[in-house]
């Protein structure tokens, strides 16, 4: 009589990860875990808790501002050292908010500033972030300038490319006050000394006289003894 072997046990399927969807409301955790699922996916932002996942962007109403963005603040960053930038790297912020901005700015921390890099991904507030947004209806200018604003980004520029303005937004008390545009029609950080912005060329844009105006600000007084000041806080 043959002898009656009992089945081998099976292994459970292996767990099927919900696709992110746009304004699913999810945890930072879950929000990273389905966004590592989905690797063709370019872009994927966690706002006050809400999925949102941009459309295919247009060369003149995205494309070209985010490049011309990228080059002002790209040459501030090459001539400033102890300074380090990104362009549309995730940021763990909070629970709730980890957006992935057209270009950042920050100080490295060993120079004093307040991001660290964890597991490949920065955590906490560059000291500058900027979007290119369509208009003032965007999240650009509402739910996610209140989660800089409360993680403390220091400032925050937002490029309203259809209504061809630039709103400069500094960190006070708290709250996001608009940083007034010198006489001369131009912006000057207070965060980053020397990053200086025409934004009527830059919208125009008259990339060339952009950097002009950038070379001004980094041959001043006040970038130098930024990046002394810088050097002399590293270990």
């Amino acid at each position: 009589m043959a002898t009656q072997t009992s089945p081998l046990p099976q292994s459970p399927p292996p767990e099927k990860i919900p696709r992110l969807q746009v304004g699913d409301r999810l945890t930072r955790a879950e929000f990273e875990r389905r966004y590592v699922a989905m690797p063709e996916i370019n872009k994927a932002e966690l706002v006050e808790g809400v999925v949102y996942m941009p459309s295919p962007v247009s060369t003149e109403g995205h494309g070209d501002p985010h490049f011309d963005l990228v080059t002002w603040i790209g040459n501030y960053r090459i001539q400033t050292p102890g300074v380090a930038g990104g362009d549309n790297a995730t940021i763990r912020l909070d629970h709730d908010n980890e957006p992935q901005p057209d270009v950042h700015l920050r100080i490295q921390p060993e120079f004093g500033g307040a991001t660290r890099i964890v597991e490949g991904l920065l955590e906490g507030p560059p000291e500058l972030v900027a979007e290119v947004s369509a208009t003032s209806v965007s999240y650009d200018l509402h739910d996610k300038l209140n989660a800089y604003r409360r993680n403390g980004v220091r400032e925050y520029i937002v490029w309203r490319v259809l209504e061809r303005s630039i709103d400069w937004f500094i960190l006070r008390e708290g709250r996001f006050d608009r940083l007034p545009l010198a006489n001369d029609g131009i912006y000057r950080s207070e965060v980053f000394p020397g990053l200086w912005l025409d934004p009527a060329a830059m919208v125009d844009g008259n990339v060339a006289r952009v950097l002009v105006v950038l070379q001004s600000g980094l041959a001043a007084d006040e970038h130098r003894d930024f990046v002394r000041k810088l050097h002399s806080q590293s270990p």
